[in-house]
């Protein structure tokens, strides 16, 4: 294990940030601007999933099981949130746009709602991806909502945590305006609720009215940001489950290489046992690699070309869960296996080109994801 870990190579990415869509700095009006709103949340939470999933992958088989757990864990709960955005987008009759090029966001990108001007790239497992992960969930005093005195002088978000709050304030005047039963009157068929699949902390369950609405919305922010100020989410109190650290205490303790106690506070830090760290024991990779810096007709081309139509598969299969068939939320396993070993394929690769394989650098996968991809994996699964 290495004493201190390495900077990451190359360093940081500052030019040519792809910049997320962001719903008006207001409060939902009526429930046409509710279904903007959702759908932002819903891109929001899968800009987090392959940053996560590349940091997971990159690691070399056998080797820092931690990290490997911890990123899984997480990986795990924000397609939790991602189905209980949908289940609330649904419930209020919208519908998900999941497999569509708009919906993907290209890497790098601008962190979205954050003051903070944090780049999220693809990058390897070490000191830069998990400091971008800590920007992505940090826990900040959640800023008042559009309108509220206290934010007279803003002009847009300031957090996340700022952003839900708002949609939650949302929720909560639409349905005092036009009542329960006319704002939740979606189609109760697309909820995915618990037997449709699911493998980590907390549970998928249907939205079907207010109370079930702001359940959904403590989850995903309690599970990233932690319950109370605390270190830990809410899932023993909300489903009689381990209580476990939020996503930023998870990232923390492996940059901190320390766990955190039962009694530890955000103040105190981790005190707990010490977590093994492998810090060189990851495959290097550019995080702005393209497939176009692969040759042509080379094998790591058609790897990169190859996970690429994967992950639309992914998409469109998510799409038809949300949608139509919640029960498809089964059919992601095998599909995220296959992009599990087609990841890895390519990330063994020393990189073809000469001055970054001389870096250390290694092949990756890209996610660049087209209308083309995305019609081609529709007529696949037809």
């Amino acid at each position: 294990m290495s004493t201190a870990p390495p900077p990451d190579a190359p360093a940081g990415l500052t030019a040519g940030l792809a910049r997320v869509e962001e719903p008006p700095f207001r409060v939902p009006r009526d429930r046409a601007d509710l279904h903007v709103f959702l759908q932002a949340a819903l891109t929001l939470e899968h800009l987090t999933i392959p940053p996560y999933l590349t940091a997971m992958h990159t690691l070399r088989a056998g080797t820092n099981r931690p990290a490997f757990y911890a990123v899984r864990a997480v990986v795990l709960e924000e397609m939790l949130h991602m189905t209980l955005v949908a289940n609330l987008l649904n419930a209020v009759g919208g519908r998900p746009l999941v497999a569509h090029s708009r919906f993907v966001t290209g890497y790098p990108a601008l962190l979205p709602y954050s003051r903070d001007k944090t780049p999220v790239a693809l990058r390897h497992f070490g000191v830069e991806a998990l400091e971008t992960f800590l920007a992505i969930e940090r826990p900040e005093y959640v800023a008042e909502p559009p309108g509220h005195p206290s934010v007279a002088g803003d002009s847009g978000w300031t957090s996340i945590g700022q952003y839900y709050n708002t949609i939650r304030t949302g929720l909560v005047r639409l349905t005092g305006e036009l009542g329960e039963a006319v704002l939740f009157n979606g189609d109760r068929r697309r909820q995915a609720g618990p037997e449709d699949f699911y493998n980590s902390g907390g549970e998928v369950f249907p939205v079907t009215g207010l109370d079930s609405a702001l359940k959904a919305l403590r989850v995903i922010t309690e599970q990233g940001e932690g319950a109370n100020r605390s270190v830990f989410d809410a899932d023993d109190l909300l489903f009689g489950e381990a209580r476990e650290p939020a996503h930023y205490f998870r990232f923390d303790e492996l940059r901190r290489q320390r766990g955190y106690g039962p009694h530890d506070t955000p103040a105190s830090g981790p005190t707990g046992p010490a977590i093994d760290v492998g810090w060189d024991d990851v495959y290097a990779i550019d995080p702005g690699a393209r497939v176009a810096d692969y040759p042509p007709g080379s094998p790591v081309r058609r790897a990169a070309e190859r996970f690429n139509e994967a992950y639309a598969r992914l998409l469109c299969v998510l799409e038809t869960a949300f949608t139509q068939a919640p029960s498809a939320l089964r059919s992601t396993v095998p599909v995220m296996l296959q992009l599990r070993d087609l990841s890895v394929a390519l990330y063994r690769n020393p990189h073809p080109d000469p001055a970054r394989r001389a870096r250390g650098l290694h092949a990756s996968a890209t996610y660049e994801i087209t209308e083309e991809l995305l019609g081609r994996a529709r007529r696949d699964l037809r």
